[in-house]
């Protein structure tokens, strides 16, 4: 009768090993798969970027810092090997790509010219899948994390070698301020 005990006690904890191994495999899984769709919007975002810098320049040409800059970070993207410097890099990238945008707006036929416009679209419609493939990855990474630190899952992470994952967070200034309102 012990030696039943003892038998079914360990059955029960190599299934729940397996059981709890498996959903930790599922969610890396699903944060690569997430991270793949991020990936895939910032390579679209990327291949854009020259033709809105040709574009803006050809209205601008004194503005030759700020074009450098932008190629600059934009090479500094690809060259990101974690979450947290492709996180950082996409920061400065889209700060530049918002100061493209302010030049700009200090040139009425360029903001008229269809190249831009549709180059402006283009950009519009990439972020908007970058922020959705950003949600998608994050809320992966949240479960992953979730099932690696909580107990008694966290003693099968750290037993085969999982460890938290970093969330993929583009910042601006402006993200973080909060609006204004004028009641006036």
């Amino acid at each position: 009768m012990v030696i039943s005990i003892i038998i079914l006690v360990v059955i029960l904890a190599v299934l729940w090993f397996v059981v709890t191994y498996n959903q930790l495999i599922k969610w890396k899984n699903l944060m690569n798969e997430g991270w793949s769709g991020i990936d895939v919007q910032l390579k679209r975002r990327h291949d854009l970027i020259p033709n809105l810098v040709e574009t803006v320049k050809g209205y601008s040409r004194h503005e030759k810092q700020l074009f450098e800059e932008v190629a600059r970070l934009r090479n500094q993207c690809s060259k990101a090997a974690t979450v947290k410097e492709y996180s950082n890099a996409e920061s400065a990238l889209t700060h530049g790509i918002q100061s493209l945008f302010a030049v700009a707006e200090a040139y009425p036929d360029l903001k008229a010219n269809q190249n831009f416009l549709v180059l402006h679209k283009n950009l519009v419609e990439i972020e908007d899948e970058i922020q959705m493939a950003r949600r998608y990855y994050n809320g992966t990474v949240r479960n992953f994390n979730i099932l690696a630190e909580s107990f008694p899952s966290l003693l099968v992470a750290k037993a085969m070698g999982f460890t938290k994952a970093d969330f993929f967070e583009i910042e601006t200034v402006a993200e973080r301020e909060a609006p204004g309102v004028n009641l006036d």
